[in-house]
């Protein structure tokens, strides 16, 4: 694909998806954005059953402006006649022009179809017997796609619908709004440009609108010049970036921090579809000497993520999707402590590029995986874009402020899905415990109230899957030294965020495991730490307690340093085997935990370094009878159960 804009290229109608999310037997919801309002008509051919055609009208569809030329078509179709589950339903989405011609995804996305096939499909699956699951695509990280690896796998899968996942959990940092390439921000704002994205009033800035950030002051590769930089946060200025004051963010990375929604939104167009490269392209502006060899490597690692991106559309297209933030969806060390909560939200500047991100997420992440309990927040979001589209593409700042406000505030992110096993989804960014020694130390991942949700949620079942994006159980090593950093005031040098750093947290969250009526089983899936790897845990002194298992795969598209994480590895082996007394000295004494060694790696390696999807099979009582994960490389990497040794 080029990566030079086609000059005054028509205007695709559809510039990213669709996204299939919450896929039922009785509903179907699923994501797409077109360059205006679109007139569909979904086409459902169930193999062996009956075709089914369906207009999609408003009450089935809902259409957002988000630019002169860019809306988003919230698509939520309830069947009265279920679908049937376990075979292959193949799909189209026909659009209708003004003439009434009609036209399918083989004219219009052709690259969302596998070989040999005239239309996507998908299938919903009886029970959750397997799932897809990682976290961590960053574009820029020099390595292959997960997403891409997916997408091969499926394929070889197409006529076995018995082996299709129940769903592909995305379970964090699917976009990083805090560490964007170059070259990537610049398709941003050539996008932005072309679609006519909606423009707004930055209050508190050294620049008056966004208009300026993307045309004449895009500071590329020096955005924390405009940062907003304050002094009532001891732990935030003690941290050197960028420069010898210390702004209210906190990435190492926030040289191209997006600001305004839409770089925002444009960044989910471009990260998620190959259509809009065709109207932006990545021309070099003009940078120093620096900048430029710096753009110039990112455009080549650029130009692989493009080349990707067929693929991974394909696989969204193809696969139910299950989606929660972490803190790169938003910002780099996002509410990580109270004083960093403080900081933020009190200046109207960082309380907004927070606003905008987490907006987008509604849009593009969260509305999909609960439409009812997120319908009143995008009721609200539509009459901002909607009075911003009367106003000549300036969003109101008042509205939006307000609506700013209710996001920061809203307790609902989290979510269920029924099923076998059941699926919790948390939410272990917005409802915070803050820690009562000292507003610099970490907070707690939940809360007291939200814990308590969540053990009323589990009662009683007799297993179930819990999406924790940060691990219950890490590297003990690692958290170790998070927790040496905190305490010398440094947590935001070591992004201290695991569920032990704050003493009532994980006090809580270890009780929930061991009350007499919380399941017998435990699957816990994470991600974030950009590294996978696998602990059968059991409680001590408990022969019928229930048997956990922690299950991390990370990064999508993102990798940890690989001597550092050598180095790690060999340590945390030496010093925390199962049978070390340091055990007795962590939070978690009460549980054995036996790590599962991958069959690929070298001898008594124990974390998995490498790109990729993780895959799990569950059993009828919901315990993992397969674990591995599909390396992006083209490989799969097994963690087989534990033996009886060390």
């Amino acid at each position: 694909m080029t990566l030079d804009a086609i000059p005054d290229a028509p205007l695709p109608e559809v510039l990213a998806g669709p996204v299939l999310r919450r896929i039922t037997l009785q509903r179907l919801v699923i994501w797409l954005v077109g360059s205006h309002r679109l007139d569909m008509t979904l086409l459902l051919r169930p193999a062996g059953h009956p075709p089914r055609r369906l207009t999609l009208n408003a009450s089935r569809v809902r259409r957002l402006p988000m630019g002169r030329h860019a809306w988003l078509h919230l698509i939520d179709v309830p069947l009265a006649t279920p679908l049937p589950a376990g075979v292959v339903i193949d799909y189209d989405l026909l659009l209708t022009d003004a003439d009434g011609k009609s036209t399918g995804i083989a004219a219009w996305a052709a690259h969302l179809l596998h070989d040999g096939a005239t239309r996507p499909a998908f299938v919903i699956a009886e029970r959750h017997h397997r799932l897809l699951h990682g976290s961590c695509r960053r574009p820029h990280y020099d390595g292959p796609d997960g997403l891409v690896r997916t997408d091969a796998w499926l394929a070889e899968r197409r006529d076995r619908p018995d082996e299709w996942p129940a769903w592909l959990l995305m379970t964090g940092d699917q976009v990083y709004a805090d560490d964007v390439a170059g070259p990537l921000l610049v398709a941003v704002h050539a996008l932005i440009d072309r679609l006519g994205l909606f423009d707004e009033v930055l209050e508190g800035a050294t620049i008056d609108t966004s208009r300026t950030l993307h045309t004449t002051e895009p500071h590329y590769y020096r955005r924390y010049e405009l940062l907003p930089d304050v002094e009532s946060s001891n732990a935030l200025r003690d941290r050197f970036f960028g420069g010898a004051r210390k702004p209210v963010f906190t990435s190492a990375n926030a040289n191209n921090h997006l600001m305004s929604f839409a770089e925002i939104i444009a960044v989910y167009l471009l990260v998620w579809s190959p259509i809009p490269w065709q109207l932006a392209g990545m021309t070099t502006p003009p940078l120093s000497d620096t900048h430029r060899q710096r753009f110039n490597a990112e455009k080549t690692i650029i130009e692989a993520f493009i080349a990707g991106l067929p693929a991974a559309a394909r696989a969204m297209a193809h696969l139910p999707s299950l989606m929660i933030f972490d803190d790169h969806d938003i910002t780099d060390d996002w509410n990580l402590t109270a004083d960093w909560e403080q900081t933020a939200y009190g200046h109207p500047f960082s309380r907004r590029i927070i606003g905008n991100a987490l907006l987008g997420y509604l849009l593009c992440q969260g509305w999909g995986n609960d439409p009812d309990r997120l319908a009143p927040l995008v009721d609200e979001a539509a009459q901002v874009l909607e009075a911003a589209s009367e106003a000549q593409g300036w969003l109101p700042s008042k509205p939006l402020d307000a609506l700013i406000q209710r996001l920061l505030r809203f307790e609902g992110w989290e979510y269920q899905v029924p099923g076998s096993p059941p699926l919790i989804v948390l939410d272990t960014r917005t409802r915070r415990w803050r820690s009562e020694r000292s507003p610099r130390r970490p907070s707690g991942l939940m809360d007291w109230e939200a814990l308590s949700e969540l053990q009323q949620h589990i009662l009683d079942a007799p297993s179930v899957v819990i999406v924790s994006p940060a691990p219950m159980f890490g590297v003990k090593l690692i958290e170790v030294i998070q927790k040496l950093f905190t305490l010398a005031g440094k947590p935001l040098l070591v992004d201290a965020e695991n569920w032990m750093a704050h003493r009532g947290a994980a006090k809580v969250m270890l009780n929930i495991f061991r009350h007499s009526r919380t399941p017998g089983h435990y699957v816990i899936l994470s991600g974030d730490v950009h590294y996978s790897f696998v602990y059968d845990i059991r409680i001590r002194q408990r022969r019928e307690g229930p048997k956990l298992w922690q299950i991390t795969s990370s990064g999508i598209k993102n990798a940890f340093p690989v001597t550092l994480l050598d180095g790690f590895d060999r340590a945390n082996r030496w010093l925390y085997s199962p049978r070390s007394p340091l055990n007795w000295f962590t939070k978690r004494r009460r549980m054995e935990t036996r790590p599962r060694d991958p069959d690929r790696a070298r001898a008594g390696e124990r974390l998995w370094n490498g790109a990729g999807i993780g895959l799990v099979d569950l059993d009828e009582q919901g315990r993992p009878s397969h674990i591995c994960q599909l390396d992006a490389r083209g490989f799969d990497v097994v963690f087989p159960p534990p033996h009886d040794h060390d």
